[in-house]
């Protein structure tokens, strides 16, 4: 199995990483989440603690003048495109590209709950691919340190602190937001959170995002205590032969931390 030297610890994310974005960015929590919600809808991590990734052939054109793009086409292309399915499926194609070149593929591929792009990591807050990689493999907290990284370094918190979701979205996603209806969804999301609806809870997306990890499917990460969580976590503390509880708190949120096997590489196949 093909890997690279970042561990997987894939923490959730944590009340402080949320409110050090809040204060950063000069916003309230509604708009942090609505970008959460829009960028990422549930959590940065695959099931297995792999960072969320999508590949970006034309990127990995680009930083790589176009060699690769006879014999390596599904990875190497001056087209965008071609991703394939999402998820798990896109690792291959990573692992394809760091075969070839490593510091590129990792570069051409966008990350984590906010999908910095690998080629971003200055304006991200890293000195290097590799320590943006091995910060999106850590942790949430990581993923929305990229985030906020990158907005405030291409000035785009005053488009948020304004709500100007056009302006934002157009920063962020580029020219082409409007095809994506980034900045319609982002004013919809925003327009619940900060009527109070569905606000996420983060000891309850602790909890979901661990129990994912742990093979027991809340079926969703949104930080709301539904059915499917509460038997998830009932699954899981039968298994471990533990009281049923019918809430999500602190003590909760440790014991399924506590079950989570070793960190391992992140593995690209």
């Amino acid at each position: 199995m093909s890997t690279l030297p970042f561990p997987c610890n894939a923490l959730p994310l944590s009340d402080a990483g949320f409110q050090n974005a809040v204060t950063s960015l000069g916003v309230d929590a509604a708009t942090v989440w609505s970008i959460l919600s829009v960028e990422t809808p549930g959590t940065g991590f695959l099931a297995d603690r792999r960072p969320q990734i999508l590949f970006e052939r034309h990127i990995f054109h680009a930083l790589t003048g176009g060699q690769f793009d006879a014999t390596n086409p599904g990875v190497s292309n001056p087209t965008p495109g071609g991703y394939g399915p999402s998820g798990a499926a896109q690792y291959p194609r990573l692992a394809e590209a760091v075969a070839l070149d490593q510091e590129a593929a990792l570069k051409s591929a966008s990350w984590g709950m906010g999908q910095v792009m690998g080629e971003n990591f200055k304006v991200a807050g890293f000195p290097d691919v590799d320590t943006m990689v091995a910060a999106m493999a850590a942790s949430e907290d990581q993923h929305l340190a990229a985030v906020v990284g990158f907005i405030t370094s291409n000035g785009l918190q005053t488009a948020l602190q304004n709500q100007d979701w056009a302006a934002y979205a157009h920063g962020y996603n580029g020219p082409g937001y409007a095809k994506n209806q980034y900045d319609t969804k982002l004013a919809h999301a925003y327009a619940l959170f900060s009527a109070g609806t569905d606000v996420p809870e983060i000891p309850i997306r602790m909890a979901q995002v661990l129990l994912l990890f742990l093979g027991y499917n809340p079926q969703g990460v949104d930080g709301n205590l539904g059915a499917h969580t509460l038997t998830a976590l009932h699954a899981f503390q039968s298994a471990n032969s533990q009281s049923l509880t019918t809430g999500i708190d602190v003590g909760v949120v440790n014991s399924l931390a506590a079950a989570l096997p070793p960190a391992v590489d992140l593995f690209l196949t």
